[in-house]
């Protein structure tokens, strides 16, 4: 093996991060599957405040139809309604009490910047003080959840290319994105050569574990792989990586996290049609297809959506939107009281936009995440404590 394809091969190589311990399966069966929106996503657009005249006079091009009109918005309740393109997949899901949405939530960070605020909403840390970049809150989730036995099976895992900062910490958990399964990568010489390279070392046991999880989460989708195109599993957008990864969570693991790109959307974002309709329609179907693959297990489930922020209230020149302030998060799960629209609100009109260009935050994110996470694995307020420091939890009666 040449260098720079040992290089190629150990970038590729799914490794079990940080020399922390492998940790037994929580003693509740409750699974929890984070969705990370990267980009900031339009969430006026997705959750409409179709009682405002304010939103239809701030956005005179890319506002959605009120109910009843052609192309119109779903009506949830006589404020809010939902972009046309979940009506399929999302809506039949809220009015079955499956889907909540909680408007107004985000977090006080107040820079617009992607990375920072994303890396505020991963690290689950209280602003202002000082920063661990080792400490992601769903590691330290699992860290709480468990006890120190080790055991072959994590409980956790991320569905990325590489572990994102929300699982960095002391526990080993396993990164791998479902779209690659299947595709040319690291052979099994390669393997126990790069194997070799760390064996009387401390990655000794993590590099080890990082293949054995590679290679059992291929032989879990081996069937599809045998059906599609020579032997590989092709690559059809998030619905497909969705049905992937509820195969894996449903019998395997308890808490998962993956993200979505492509949410950025300050040029020709569209309405009831276009650009971010397709990013809309595309992510229902995803989400649909994961309950529906959870089988039994999507009872205790629960599915949180969140994105680092929302954008601004009114169109800009390009009839798009720039990165703004407060979001809506969604809630779903096949025991939540759902068909909610959660959370302190406010009427929107110019006079309550954050700056004079946001929606406001009003359910802090820590906040509600933290009232979510101890109702769904019965935390106690030490344990809450260890996942997010210092937080009041929000009840929100969804859970």
């Amino acid at each position: 093996m040449h260098r720079r394809d040992l290089l190629k091969a150990l970038a590729a190589a799914p490794l079990l991060t940080h020399a922390g311990s492998l940790l037994a399966a929580p003693a509740t069966d409750a699974k929890l599957l984070f969705v990370f929106l990267r980009g900031g996503y339009d969430a006026n657009n997705l959750l409409v405040p179709v009682g405002s005249d304010f939103y239809y006079a701030a956005r005179p091009n890319i506002a959605i139809a009120k109910p009843g009109m052609e192309n119109g918005a779903l009506a949830l309740n006589g404020d809010w309604a939902l972009h046309p393109a979940l009506r399929e997949t999302i809506y039949p899901m809220f009015n079955s009490g499956e889907a909540a949405f909680i408007p107004f939530a985000g977090t006080t960070d107040v820079t617009r910047s992607h990375f920072e605020t994303q890396d505020t909403i991963e690290l689950g840390q209280e602003l202002g003080k000082r920063r661990d970049f080792r400490s992601g809150f769903l590691n330290r989730l699992v860290q709480t959840l468990n006890s120190s036995k080790a055991n072959p099976l994590n409980p956790a895992i991320a569905f990325t290319d590489q572990l994102p900062l929300i699982f960095q910490g002391g526990v080993q958990v396993p990164n791998m994105a479902l779209r690659s399964v299947g595709k040319a990568g690291i052979d099994a010489r390669q393997s126990q050569i790069i194997a070799a390279m760390y064996r009387g070392t401390p990655l000794q046991q993590p590099v080890a574990a990082g293949f054995v999880v590679r290679d059992d989460v291929t032989k879990e989708l081996t069937g599809e792989m045998l059906a599609a195109n020579r032997n590989a599993i092709s690559t059809r957008g998030f619905e497909l990586e969705a049905q992937r990864i509820a195969r894996l969570m449903k019998d395997k693991y308890n808490i998962g996290f993956v993200d979505v790109g492509g949410w950025d959307t300050h040029v020709g974002q569209g309405g009831a049609n276009g650009y971010l309709a397709g990013r809309f329609d595309e992510l229902g179907r995803g989400l649909s297809a994961f309950s529906q693959e959870m089988g039994s297990a999507w009872r205790k489930t629960l599915v949180v959506v969140v994105s680092e922020f929302g954008r601004t209230f009114r169109e800009n020149g390009n009839r798009g939107t720039d990165h703004g302030h407060g979001s809506v998060f969604w809630v779903l799960g096949g025991g939540i009281q759902g068909k909610q629209v959660a959370g302190e609100q406010v009427a929107i009109a110019q006079a309550t936009l954050f700056q004079n260009r946001d929606m406001p935050v009003l359910n802090e994110y820590r906040a509600v995440l933290g009232g979510l996470l101890r109702r769904t694995f019965g935390l106690s307020a030490t344990q809450l404590d260890q996942v997010f420091a210092g937080v009041a939890p929000v009840e929100l009666g969804l859970v």
